[in-house]
C-alpha cells in the first residue's frame, strides 16, 4: 500500500453498501430517532470499516507514497508520544484516563481545588459519570500550591468540566455514545489536545470534529492525531481574542465572493445587517456538522477534504519548507491530477492561503447564490436568512453542493482576475 493509495482517493467511493449497514455501523437510540436529523443522501462514499484509515490519508496523517512499514513505525511513535502527553496530563488530574470524565469544576479561578461532596464520583442523572478529584498533593491536611498554579495549568483545569458537559451532548443519540468507555475516550482525547494546544486550547465545536475520529479509529491514539490534522485545517476558526471571532476571516472571505459573484444579493445582505454574514457562523465553524445527520455530514467532509487534497500535505506538515513544491507543480498536469479538483484550481491561480479559501466558504457562497430570488424576495431581516438557510440545507444534495461550489470559485477566479 504505497504511492496508489491517495492518487484514486478522490474517486474511492462505497458502491452498494444499503442503508442497512450504515445503520449498524451508527446505530441510533430508539428513543431519538424522531429527534436526529434524517440520513438523506445516498449510502455511497467511503465504507465505514475503512473510514478511519482512508480519513487519515486525506488529512495528511502519512505520505502516500509511504510503505507500511514505514506508516507503522510513525504510527508506534505518535502513540507513544499521545502516551507520554496523556501521563503528563494524568499526573495534574487523575481522572484522565480513569474510565471517567469531569463534568462540574475542579478549581476555581484562582487554582484552588474544589470537591463537590455530593457526586462522590457517582453516576449522575444526566447519565455523566463524573469523578472530582483533588489533584493537589496534600500537606498537613491542606492542598499543597505547586506548579499546578501556573496560568496555563489553571486554564486547561478550568476548562476540563466544560469539555465534559460538551462530551455529553455530542451524538448523544449514538448507540456507541451509551457507553461510558467511549465518552471517556472522547473526554481524554479533548482534554489532551487542550493541554498540547496551548494558543487555542478547547473551544466548543471541537467535539464535534473529534467525534467521528473516535468512533471510526478503534485505537485512542490513532483518534487523537487525526483529530489534531483536522485541527490543524480548522483550528483558526477556533482561535478568539477580545476583538474577533476567530471563523470572522472565513466570513469575511464569503461576503468578499458574493459581493463579487452577487453584488445584488451582497447589498440586500447589507442592507439586512447582515453584511457581516454571520448566520454563516455555524456552517463554517464545524463544516455544517449541525445541518445534517451524522453520516451524512461524514459524507459532506470526505467530498470536501478529496476535492481539497493535496498529496503533499504529509511532506508540508512534517517539513514546511517544501512549500516551495506547489510552485514546480502548477505547469505539470501529470501531477496536478494527483491533487482534488479544488485544490488543483488554486495551484494553477496561484492561491496558496487555504484556510480563507476553503471550499466550504464556496459552499456556502454557492448555497446562498442558489436561493438568490428568494432571499432577495422574502427575507426582511437577518432572521429570515437565516430560515431560508435552514430550509435550503434540509433539502441539500452533498454532491451537487460541492460542484456548485466550484462553478462559484470559478466564477470568482474569474472576475477577480479581470478586476
Amino acid at each position: 500500500m504505497g504511492g496508489d493509495v491517495c492518487c484514486g482517493m478522490t474517486e474511492f467511493h462505497m458502491k452498494n453498501a444499503a442503508s442497512g449497514e450504515l445503520d449498524a455501523f451508527y446505530a441510533t437510540r430508539p428513543e431519538c430517532q424522531g429527534d436526529v436529523p434524517k440520513t438523506r443522501f445516498k449510502p455511497k462514499g467511503i465504507h465505514p470499516s475503512i473510514k478511519g484509515v482512508v480519513w487519515e490519508f486525506l488529512l495528511g496523517c502519512f505520505n502516500p507514497d509511504s510503505t507500511f512499514d514505514e506508516r507503522s513505525e510513525l504510527r508506534q511513535c505518535r502513540r507513544e508520544q499521545y502516551g507520554t502527553w496523556k501521563a503528563e496530563c494524568q499526573k495534574m488530574v487523575p481522572t484522565i484516563g480513569s474510565g471517567k470524565i469531569i463534568t462540574a469544576p475542579i478549581i476555581t479561578e484562582d487554582g484552588q481545588p474544589i470537591q463537590d461532596p455530593s457526586s462522590n464520583g457517582e453516576l449522575q442523572d444526566n447519565g455523566a459519570v463524573t469523578s472530582i478529584t483533588p489533584d493537589a498533593p496534600m500537606e498537613n491536611g491542606e492542598p499543597a500550591v505547586d506548579a499546578a498554579l501556573e496560568k496555563r495549568v489553571i486554564q486547561w483545569k478550568l476548562n476540563l468540566h466544560q469539555i465534559g458537559l460538551d462530551v455529553l451532548r455530542t451524538d448523544r443519540s449514538l448507540v456507541f455514545y451509551e457507553s461510558e468507555a467511549n465518552l471517556a475516550k472522547l473526554w481524554d482525547i479533548l482534554a489532551v489536545y487542550a493541554w498540547i494546544d496551548n494558543d487555542v486550547g478547547y473551544v466548543q465545536g471541537m467535539n464535534d470534529f473529534c467525534s467521528p475520529m473516535v468512533i471510526l479509529l478503534e485505537n485512542e491514539a490513532d483518534a487523537f492525531w487525526c483529530f489534531e490534522h483536522v485541527m490543524r485545517r480548522m483550528r483558526a476558526n477556533f482561535r478568539t481574542t477580545t476583538s474577533s471571532i476567530g471563523v470572522q476571516s472565513q466570513l469575511c472571505t464569503l461576503s468578499a465572493v458574493i459581493k463579487v459573484v452577487d453584488p445584488k444579493l451582497h447589498q440586500h445582505l447589507e442592507n439586512l445587517d447582515g453584511g457581516e454574514y454571520l448566520f454563516a457562523f455555524r456552517m463554517l465553524m464545524v463544516l455544517f456538522r449541525r445541518e445534517f445527520s451524522f453520516v451524512d455530514s461524514m459524507y459532506l467532509w470526505e467530498l470536501i477534504w478529496a476535492m481539497e487534497y493535496n498529496p503533499n500535505i504529509f511532506s508540508l506538515y512534517e517539513d514546511p519548507n517544501t512549500a516551495t513544491e506547489s510552485i514546480a507543480t502548477k505547469g505539470n498536469d501529470k501531477l496536478l491530477k494527483k491533487y482534488g479538483k479544488f485544490e488543483r484550481k488554486n495551484i494553477k491561480t496561484g492561491i496558496a492561503d487555504q484556510q480563507h479559501t476553503a471550499l466550504s466558504v464556496f459552499l456556502v457562497a454557492g448555497v446562498l447564490e442558489a436561493k438568490h430570488k428568494r432571499l432577495l424576495k422574502e427575507a426582511k431581516g437577518v432572521d429570515d436568512v437565516v430560515k431560508i438557510l435552514n430550509d435550503t440545507t434540509e433539502k441539500l444534495d452533498a454532491k451537487k453542493a460541492c460542484l456548485d461550489a466550484l462553478k462559484i470559485q470559478k466564477k470568482y477566479l474569474s472576475k477577480t482576475k479581470k478586476q
